[in-house]
């Protein structure tokens, strides 16, 4: 059976105005992952995400859950694929933690790299170029990806 990675890229634009912890700095939608990844690669769910990790990859964002503080799109979009009691896997990871992932970090067989299944020049870099795009008008801490798995 196929997995399938579904998600949202969120930003949190007043926090740069007023601090992340103003009334007004709450998450906003941003765009839907499906907009952006043609795929759903095996080594790069396992890399980032810990899915299907029959690769040996210590994974960057596993198992987090949902966030409390989500945008009310992305709390849609996880309720229309069923929510916790039909998705598994649910994660997120910000663009400060993207930022500072070791790329030549290798699987447990010290052949793949995390840059050969899920860097910038994979399906995920056009992810990352949304988030760093992001980032740089928002901050870093201000940019996440949330994705869940069926």
């Amino acid at each position: 059976m196929s997995t399938d990675v579904s998600g949202m890229i969120e930003c949190r634009p007043g926090a740069r105005l007023w601090g992340p912890d103003d009334e007004d700095s709450v998450w906003v939608a941003g765009i839907d992952l499906f907009l952006l990844n043609r795929g759903n690669a095996y080594d790069g769910l396992a890399c980032l995400f810990g899915i299907r990790n029959s690769f040996g990859f210590r994974p960057v964002a596993e198992d987090r859950g949902f966030p409390d503080d989500a945008s009310d799109g992305l709390r849609g979009d996880f309720t229309a694929y069923g929510g916790p009691e039909d998705v598994y896997g649910t994660t997120w990871l910000t663009g400060t933690e993207l930022a500072a992932v070791d790329w030549q970090e290798t699987d447990t067989s010290g052949t793949r790299s995390r840059a050969s299944a899920a860097g910038a020049d994979s399906d995920w870099g056009r992810v990352w170029s949304v988030m760093r795009i992001l980032g740089e008008v928002h901050g870093t801490d201000n940019v996440r990806l949330v994705v869940w798995f069926n």
